[in-house]
C-alpha cells in the first residue's frame, strides 16, 4: 500500500468515525450527564484502550521534554475543540453544529498558505468548494430559524482549535507512533477537562450509573476518539494537513447517515445532492495530481447534469 493510499484511507476512516460524536454525546446528555463528565469518560476510557495497545506492542512510554511540551499543546487544543463543540450541542442541533464545524478545512488551508507557504492548488480550492456546497445542502433549515450566536461562536472556536491541532501534528516533527501520540494527547486533555470541571461553577464530574451510560461512553471512547485520532495522525503524516482536513467532509455526511438510519429522518433529494457534492470533493482529493484538467471539466459537467435532473424530479 502506497503512502498516498494509506493516508487517504486513514483520512476517510478518521472522518467517518469522528462524525459519530453526536450519537454518543446526545444520548448521554439525555441521561442527565454534563459536558465535562461526557468528555472525561470519553478520554479516560480511550486512554485505557491505548495504554493496553502500547503494552501489547511493547511501546516505550518515555518521552523527552520537547515531546512533552508539544504533546501538552496538542492535548490543550484537542480538549478546547471538544469542549466547545460538545457545549454547542446545548445551543443548537448537533447536525447544524457538525455542519458549521466543517469550516476547519478552509482554516487549515489558509493557515498553511499564510504561515507555511503551502500552495493552494486549483484541485484543493475546487475540492473545498464542492465539499462546502454539499455541506450547505445537508443543512435542512426552514429559512426562518435563527442560529444561536453563542452556539456559532463555540463551533467556530472548535473549528479553529481542531485546525490548529491538525497543523501541529503535521508540522511538529514528532517521531512516535500514532497510538503513543494519541495516548499522551488524551492524558493532557483529561487534565484540561478536570481543571475545567473545578473552575466552571455549574459543572462537576458525575458517575456513570447504568449500563446504558457505560455503553455510550465506551462508544465515544472508541469511535470518535481512539479510531479517529489514531487514523487522523496517520493520514496527516502521509498526505498532509489540507487533504486530511478536506476528507473531513465525510463527518457531517456521517451525521446525516446516523440521522436517517438511527433516528428515522427522511432521505430527501436535497440530501442526495449534498452527498454527491461531498463525495465529488473527496474523490477529487483522492485523485490528486493524476486528474487532468479535461477530466475535471467533465466531472463538473456531470455534476451540473445531475443537479438539473434532480431539480426536475
Amino acid at each position: 500500500m502506497t503512502p498516498q493510499t494509506k493516508g487517504t484511507l486513514c483520512g476517510i476512516i478518521a472522518a467517518v468515525s469522528y462524525g459519530t460524536n453526536p450519537l454518543g454525546a446526545l444520548y448521554l446528555y439525555q441521561a442527565g450527564l454534563n459536558t465535562d463528565t461526557v468528555l472525561f469518560y470519553r478520554y479516560f476510557l480511550a486512554a485505557i484502550v491505548l495504554m493496553g495497545i502500547m503494552k501489547l506492542q511493547k511501546t516505550s512510554f518515555s518521552i523527552t521534554l520537547k515531546e512533552f511540551s508539544v504533546l501538552g499543546g496538542l492535548g490543550i487544543l484537542f480538549a478546547i475543540s471538544s469542549l466547545t463543540l460538545f457545549s454547542s450541542f446545548h445551543f443548537m442541533d448537533a447536525g447544524v453544529a457538525s455542519t458549521l464545524l466543517f469550516v476547519y478545512p478552509i482554516m487549515v488551508a489558509v493557515i498553511m498558505a499564510l504561515f507555511f507557504k503551502e500552495k493552494i492548488t486549483a484541485t484543493t480550492a475546487i475540492s473545498i468548494a464542492l465539499a462546502l456546497g454539499g455541506i450547505a445542502m445537508l443543512y435542512k433549515g426552514d429559512g426562518n430559524e435563527v442560529l444561536s450566536t453563542i452556539g456559532i461562536i463555540l463551533v467556530m472556536a472548535s473549528s479553529l482549535s481542531y485546525a490548529l491541532y491538525i497543523i501541529v501534528v503535521n508540522r511538529s516533527g514528532l517521531r512516535m507512533s500514532a497510538v503513543k501520540l494519541t495516548f499522551y494527547v488524551l492524558l493532557f486533555s483529561i487534565v484540561v477537562i478536570v481543571i475545567h470541571s473545578f473552575t466552571a461553577q455549574s459543572f462537576h464530574l458525575q458517575p456513570l450509573t447504568t449500563p446504558y451510560m457505560w455503553f455510550f461512553a465506551i462508544l465515544l471512547a472508541l469511535l470518535p476518539t481512539v479510531i479517529s485520532l489514531v487514523t487522523m495522525s496517520i493520514s496527516v503524516r502521509n498526505i498532509g494537513s489540507t487533504p486530511t482536513a478536506i476528507l473531513g467532509a465525510l463527518e457531517p455526511l456521517t451525521a446525516v447517515a446516523v440521522g436517517v438510519c438511527v433516528f428515522g429522518e427522511a432521505f430527501t433529494h436535497r440530501l442526495a445532492w449534498g452527498i454527491v457534492l461531498i463525495l465529488a470533493g473527496v474523490l477529487l482529493i483522492i485523485a490528486g495530481k493524476s486528474l487532468s484538467l479535461r477530466q475535471l471539466r467533465l466531472m463538473i459537467k456531470q455534476l451540473q447534469r445531475f443537479r438539473l435532473l434532480n431539480h426536475g424530479k
